[in-house]
């Protein structure tokens, strides 16, 4: 009698890939996470002990006074202009570095970073004799009529001069990771480059322009030190609420702490949008078969 033989799969050898539901391995050592739990609490503790610093029954009052509200919203409205302005000039900057190829690459590459080790106070001083009274470009905008130097302007320039690289090398991480082959086939059917970063680039990377994006509207909204250096601390026109948080500290420290609850609590809600789409997308993807 001929043995039956088990039906074969009908995929074909090496298409079921081993998920970590399949194994139950999660890669990390223990003693990984007895560190990462240390890491959490080195973060978490001072903000548990700022909670417990605020001033529960005076809380609402105190951040609802006309200064705190009035820096809050110019430091909303600056970070949103500045974000935009971030897109505007982050993606096409993206878009050589991941895309092109040119000399002196990794020598602009150096310099687009370079605010995020960049003292705060550095980049200001920068801005401030570039587009300042006495600056490199502000003597020609002075005659022109244009003022920059400590004005709301002035805070715009800022906090995008230290949010742009977050954008810039999240964009260009995504580019390098989803590759060329998508717009090399729109090229060969006959796309013009424009077409092809407008049809295929740009939403390849959408995700990744989308959390850039957030985080560069999160590291604006803390913006403080480029801030006090080349705008000032006007009261209405360039007090945003880190600023706010800075004198009120010298005054009214229960002030200062609930206003900078409220700043944590903003920021917590921004970078935490950054990582819900991408968790999204998981979930609708589902198990990897």
């Amino acid at each position: 009698m001929t043995p039956v033989s088990a039906p074969r799969s009908t995929k074909p050898a090496g298409s079921r890939k081993t998920t970590r539901r399949d194994t139950g391995y999660t890669g990390v050592p223990p003693w990984v996470f007895a560190l990462a739990a240390a890491g959490s609490l080195f973060v978490l503790l001072p903000l548990a002990a700022m909670v417990a610093r605020v001033n529960w029954g005076q809380f609402i009052p105190l951040i609802t006074s006309e200064s705190s509200l009035t820096a809050l919203g110019l430091s909303l409205r600056t970070s949103a202009a500045s974000t935009v302005l971030c897109v505007l000039l982050g993606v096409p900057l993206a878009l050589v570095l991941a895309r092109a190829s040119f000399p002196g690459q990794r020598l602009l590459r150096a310099f687009v970073l370079l605010p995020l080790v960049l003292p705060p106070v550095v980049g200001g001083i920068a801005l401030l004799y570039t587009f300042g009274r006495q600056g490199l470009l502000g003597r020609s905008l002075e005659l022109a009529g244009i003022q920059i130097a400590f004005s709301t302007t002035a805070v715009v320039l800022a906090q995008t001069f230290v949010a742009l690289p977050f954008l810039v090398v999240s964009l260009e991480g995504a580019l390098r990771t989803a590759g060329t082959k998508y717009e090399a086939v729109a090229a060969t059917l006959g796309a013009r480059p424009t077409t092809v970063l407008r049809r295929v680039s740009i939403p390849l990377v959408l995700p990744g322009l989308a959390s850039g994006a957030v985080l560069s509207f999160a590291r604006c909204l803390g913006e403080f030190g480029a801030t006090l250096t080349f705008a000032g601390s006007l009261q209405g026109i360039t007090r945003t609420l880190p600023l706010e948080i800075y004198l009120q500290r010298e005054t009214d420290a229960d002030a200062a702490v609930a206003l900078s609850l409220v700043l944590v609590a903003v920021a917590v809600a921004v970078v935490g949008l950054s990582y819900r789409r991408p968790r999204e997308l998981a979930a609708e993807a589902g198990p990897a078969e």
